[in-house]
This record gives structure tokens, C-alpha cells and sequence, in this order.
């Protein structure tokens, strides 16, 4: 495991196990009453486009 900075207080200073058990609970109990957000295809289209652009213009920038 990697030395911590600070405190080791809150989400960042535990384990990825344990975060991920923490945000998978989340994520359920979001699908469960109806807030997350599911991507629709031209949602995902759209947001592929955008990163690849971004990609791009920070190669040809250096």
C-alpha cells in the first residue's frame, strides 16, 4: 500500500477495496430509487467525440 499524506482521515486515506465496496453500494442504491444517470447511445457517442477531441488538441499543442 502507498504511504498516506495528511490526516488519513476520509475516503481517499482508505484501501480501494473498501472504497470500491463504498461506491458500489452508492451506485446501487441510486439505480434503486431511479437517480442515476444511464447513458443513452448518443450520449455516449457525444461524450466519445468530445474526449477525443480533447485528446487530440492536447498532443498537437506541445
Amino acid at each position: 500500500m502507498a504511504e498516506t499524506k495528511g490526516r488519513g482521515r476520509g475516503f481517499a486515506s482508505m484501501d480501494r477495496d473498501k472504497q470500491r465496496q463504498i461506491a458500489s453500494k452508492g451506485g446501487r442504491a441510486a439505480h434503486a430509487t431511479g437517480t442515476a444517470h444511464e447513458w443513452s447511445s448518443e450520449e455516449a457517442r457525444a461524450a466519445g467525440r468530445k474526449g477525443g477531441i480533447a485528446t487530440r488538441k492536447r498532443v498537437t499543442a506541445d
